[in-house]
C-alpha cells in the first residue's frame, strides 16, 4: 500500500500539482501532458514507470520543494536519473527526474563533484587529462548516484574495491523536507546508509567521491565459439584461484542478434566473453593472460593496452535502452558441479534464450571494509551471477529464473542492492543489523515515509 492508498478515496481530488510547478523552476507534468512521457520513460523499457506527476528539477531546491509537497498531501517521491535500476513497486505519486542536476567539476589533486544527473562517461572524460578514472561501472553510460547508492562494483573492483567506499560528502534531500550534507562526521548515520541502502533515505542531489590514479589499464574482451564454453569456464576457473588483485574478470555466456554493433562473428550464436582489466604494468597483465588466450581457439580478442576512457571495452554492455529482465544472486563458490548446473541450462546444446549469463569473480579489495563502514552487506561473496533475458522472447524471463533456481545450492548469504530488481528481495541484500539500522534511520529522517523505496524496509 502506498501513501496515497492511505491517505485518498477516489472521491478525494488529485493532489494540486499547480501548486508544485508555482514554487519549482523546472518542468511540471502531470499524465497525458506533452512533457510527460519523455521525463519518465526510464532506460529500460520493460519497467512500467507511471506516476502522477513528474518533476524535472534543475536544482536541489527543486528537489526540496518537490518533496516538501509531497509530505503535504501524503503522496511518496521516487528519483530517476537514467532508469538502469527502475523498481515499478517503488514508483511513487511523483517521480522526481534528475537529469538537470549536471555539476561535474574533477579536481586534479584526485577527487570530483557531481550532480545526480551525471553518468560515468562525464567524468571517465574529464579525469583523464590529469591521470585520474573513478571506480565507474560496467558501462560508463551507467548513472553515478544509482550505482553508488546500491555499493558499484566495476571492472576494477578487486583492485580498488567498491564505489561507495570511496565516498567523500552526499548531499540528499530527506524524506522529512530538509537538504543535508552527509560525511563521515556530519549525519554519519546518514553517511552509513546512503552508501549501499539504495535510495531509501531520499533523493541525492550531488555526491563527492576520491578518484584512482589509472590512467591506462591492459584489458578487454576476448571471444570463443559457444560450444568452447565447457573448456574455457574450466581453464577460467583454474586461473582465477592465483589471479593476483590487480585483475578484475568475469565471463558472460552470450546470444546476441544480428544487429549494428554486433561483430558477424558473435552474432546469431552461442559464444562466450572472457572479460579482463589489469590496473598494473600492460606487460604483467599480458602475462598473467596467456592462459585464457590459450584455453581454445579464439574468436576476438580485444585485450590489449588501452586509456582508461576505453574501460566500456571491457564488458561490451549496450548503451542503447532495451527492454531487459534481470535475474541475480551471489554465489559463495563457483564449483564443477555449479559449472555443470550452468551449461546444462545455457550452455552450448541447450536453447538458452538468454542474452547474457555472467559470472564474476569478486574477492579482493571487495571483501574488505572500507575506511568508514556502509550499508553495503555481501563483502563475503565470491561470485555474482548474473542472467538477463528479453521479456518478449516467449519464456526466457521462466528460463532465467531456472537458471537461477540451479544454481542456489551455492548461493551465498547476501544479495547485491544494484542487481535487485525485485522490491520483495530487496531487503534480502542486508544483513539484520543492517537492515535493523536501515530502518531506524528511516524513521528518523522520513517519519512519514515520503521515499517510496524506505518501504522496503518496513
Amino acid at each position: 500500500m502506498t501513501a496515497a492508498d492511505t491517505f485518498f478515496t477516489a472521491d478525494i481530488p488529485a493532489a494540486p500539482y499547480d501548486e508544485l510547478r508555482a514554487r519549482t523552476a523546472g518542468t511540471v507534468a502531470v499524465a497525458g501532458e506533452p512533457e510527460y512521457e519523455a521525463l519518465v520513460t526510464p532506460w529500460n523499457l520493460a519497467i512500467e514507470v507511471r506516476p502522477d506527476a513528474v518533476v524535472a528539477a534543475t536544482s536541489a531546491q527543486d528537489v526540496l520543494e518537490a518533496v516538501r509537497f509531497a509530505r503535504a498531501h501524503g503522496l511518496e517521491v521516487t528519483p530517476q536519473a537514467t532508469g538502469h535500476g527502475a523498481i515499478t513497486a517503488f514508483i511513487g505519486e511523483i517521480l522526481v527526474n534528475t537529469k538537470g542536476l549536471d555539476e561535474c567539476v574533477v579536481h586534479p589533486d584526485g577527487w570530483a563533484r557531481v550532480g545526480a544527473g551525471v553518468k560515468w562517461l562525464r567524468v571517465v572524460e574529464a579525469a583523464a587529462p590529469y591521470g585520474l578514472a573513478p571506480l565507474s561501472g560496467s558501462v560508463t553510460d551507467v548513472g553515478i548516484v544509482g550505482y553508488i547508492t546500491g555499493g558499484g562494483l566495476g571492472p576494477m573492483a578487486r583492485t580498488y574495491g567498491l564505489a561507495s567506499d570511496r565516498v567523500r560528502a552526499i548531499e540528499v534531500v530527506t524524506g522529512d523536507g530538509e537538504l543535508r550534507r552527509a560525511t563521515p562526521t556530519e549525519h554519519a548515520d546518514l553517511f552509513f546508509a546512503l552508501r549501499g541502502g539504495k535510495g531509501a533515505l531520499g533523493i541525492v542531489t550531488a555526491i563527492e567521491f576520491d578518484l584512482v590514479r589509472q590512467p591506462r589499464f591492459y584489458g578487454g574482451s576476448l571471444w570463443f565459439d559457444g560450444e568452447q564454453a565447457p573448456a574455457v569456464i574450466a581453464a577460467w576457473r583454474e586461473w582465477i584461484k592465483d589471479l593476483p588483485e590487480a585483475a578484475t574478470t568475469s565471463f558472460g555466456l552470450f546470444n546476441l542478434p544480428e544487429m549494428p554493433g554486433v561483430p558477424p562473428m558473435l552474432a546469431g550464436r552461442l559464444t562466450l566473453s572472457v572479460r579482463y582489466l589489469w590496473t598494473g604494468d600492460a606487460v604483467d597483465g599480458e602475462r598473467h593472460f596467456r592462459t585464457m588466450r590459450t584455453a581454445a581457439p579464439v574468436l576476438l580478442d580485444d585485450v590489449a593496452e588501452k586509456p582508461y576512457t576505453a574501460v566500456d571495452s571491457v564488458h561490451t554492455d549496450p548503451v542503447e535502452p532495451l527492454p531487459a529482465h534481470e535475474s541475480a544472486m551471489v554465489l559463495r563458490d563457483f564449483p564443477a558441479a555449479a559449472v555443470d548446473e550452468l551449461l546444462r541450462l545455457a550452455g552450448p546444446g541447450s536453447g538458452s534464450p538468454q542474452v547474457l549469463v555472467e559470472v564474476r569473480q569478486l574477492g579482493g579489495a571487495t571483501a574488505r571494509p572500507g575506511e568508514h563502514d556502509s550499508a553495503f552487506a555481501a563483502r563475503d561473496a565470491a561470485f555474482s551471477l548474473l542472467v538477463v533475458s528479453i521479456p518478449m522472447i516467449p519464456g526466457a524471463v521462466e528460463h532465467g529464473q531456472r537458471i537461477v533456481d540451479a544454481m542456489r545450492p551455492w548461493f551465498g548469504s547476501r544479495r547485491l542492492p544494484n542487481f535487485t530488481s525485485d522490491a520483495a528481495l530487496l531487503p534480502a541484500a542486508y544483513d539484520e543489523w543492517t537492515r535493523a539500522k536501515l530502518r531506524h534511520t528511516i524513521r528518523r529522517y522520513d517519519p512519514d515515509g515520503v521515499i517510496a523505496i524506505g518501504h522496503a524496509f518496513a
